[in-house]
């Protein structure tokens, strides 16, 4: 059946639920596979790290059903256990709508709902509340409530009273525990390689699954229905179930083993990344590097083109000005006009000067004309459409894609036109034959002609053997 775990709202511990599943599943030797709604980067570190499997975002606005369909199928066969851990409140999704929200992802899948109340301050009214979640949407199967912040027998007592009123199971209570509080910044949650406890807290939290969730009702909910996934994976089926010579390259022909080399970024400035991204590339014949900016590191050998994921450059710019050997290197890589693709906090990395929190700047590798500073939040989905013929772009095609930050560039560039709910449309990012820079996050289960473009060009860029 497997479970979506939701809730009212942010904050009110639906990773933490998600959390200490998967920890006592791993403790116990279950499999688990975790899936997030949304197009969250931090929360599915944490999930991936307690349950031992990269997490999957499942979303129906950047992929679309079918692939969301396809993925969920695929990635939970073979294991004892699956959960989907939600995105905001239950029916929040895009503007006012539930389009792409949490509701809609189970309506898709067919799965239970899971509801995680903070009811710290709450008694009979939690009826109310739960009783006007589960009637909201009558196709939606609401499987159970756990309580979070319920710190005395007494106070159990009474919110399991109200939710036996409305018939609605209680499956567990959470109290207020040291352990159970997560840290984040201006983005969302730490990932757990900034967690230095990270170890300790996954035993504590499948300690603490073991004495506070009703275990013996809920595994059994978070078994992946049985059916049969197809025998293609999601990126074999958007490639038309071909091997990965499929979509051959408009350039030289590549034999086995000699597809081009295409390096990521990968450190603790640049890991927002989909588990997807690499595998497209590894899926389209693709030869994968990988690369630490923070280190001072040169760019591999043979590097065709270059991925700058997303992630936190902010936080460590004054460490990446000094690493003069990595800024060279990009420098060099897009003098030489070898193909670039670069997402958020990657295209932080091309700029003149990227300013630290306190507003301090730092020189960065100066590809691109702008200086970047903290500024107000951008966030939402937006409807993209290209202005010109880029790297990964072409005139009359619409995109869509997330953009989640709070610096902003006093240069924005101008390589498509990107419009969402709630704000002006504006013209964003860079782009040409050997460059994609832009704030827009993709999901390539969405656009998958952009993992083959970025492909043909890193083939025909590639060094001469």
């Amino acid at each position: 059946m497997a479970l979506l775990i939701a809730a009212p709202c942010s904050g009110s511990g639906k990773t933490l639920v998600s959390l200490l599943l998967a920890a006592v599943a791993r403790q116990r030797g279950l499999p688990l596979q975790t899936f997030k709604v949304g197009p969250d980067y931090l929360d599915p570190q944490l999930l991936a790290s307690a349950s031992g499997r990269p997490c999957r975002n499942l979303d129906l606005l950047l992929c679309g059903a079918a692939w969301v369909r396809r993925s969920f199928g695929w990635w939970s066969r073979d294991v004892a256990l699956s959960l989907v851990e939600g995105v905001m409140g239950l029916y929040d999704g895009r503007g006012p709508s539930s389009e792409g929200s949490s509701a809609a992802v189970a309506l898709e899948l067919g799965l239970p709902v899971l509801l995680v109340v903070e009811a710290s301050r709450q008694a009979g009214s939690l009826a109310a509340l739960v009783r006007g979640f589960r009637d909201h949407e009558p196709r939606l199967q609401l499987a159970g409530v756990v309580l979070n912040g319920v710190s005395t027998p007494r106070h159990r007592q009474l919110l399991a009273e109200a939710l036996a009123a409305i018939d609605v199971p209680l499956l567990g209570v959470l109290p207020r525990h040291e352990a159970l509080e997560l840290p984040s910044r201006h983005l969302g949650l730490l990932p757990p390689q900034e967690l230095p406890d990270w170890p300790q807290r996954l035993s504590q939290f499948a300690a603490l699954a073991e004495q506070w969730l009703e275990l013996d009702k809920l595994l059994p909910l978070l078994a992946p229905p049985v059916s049969a996934p197809g025998a293609l994976s999601p990126i074999a089926q958007a490639l038309g179930g071909q091997p990965a010579a499929a979509a051959q390259a408009q350039g030289p022909s590549q034999g086995p083993n000699q597809g081009p080399v295409i390096t990521i970024a990968r450190d603790r400035a640049f890991h927002f990344c989909y588990p997807e991204l690499p595998e497209w590339l590894e899926a389209l014949g693709c030869r994968l590097a990988w690369w630490a900016p923070l280190e001072d590191q040169a760019l591999p050998a043979g590097t065709a083109a270059l991925v700058l994921p997303g992630g936190y450059p902010e936080l460590h710019a004054a460490q990446l000005s000094q690493c003069q050997r990595s800024l060279g290197a990009l420098a060099e890589h897009c003098r030489q006009g070898r193909p670039l693709y670069a997402e958020c906090g990657g295209l932080l990395l091309l700029g003149q000067e990227l300013c630290d929190a306190d507003g301090q700047g730092h020189p960065m590798a100066g590809v691109l004309p702008f200086r970047a500073q903290r500024g107000a939040l951008s966030l939402g989905y937006r409807e993209a459409s290209p202005l010109g013929e880029g790297l990964v772009l072409r005139p009359g095609e619409t995109l869509r894609g997330h953009e989640f930050h709070r610096w902003q560039l006093e240069e924005s560039g101008d390589a498509w036109r990107l419009e969402g709910w709630g704000v002006e449309p504006r013209l964003e990012g860079w782009s040409s034959p050997t460059l994609h820079a832009s704030w827009l996050h993709l999901h390539w289960g969405g656009c998958p002609l952009v993992p083959q473009r970025l492909r043909d060009a890193a083939i025909l860029a590639s060094p001469a053997p």
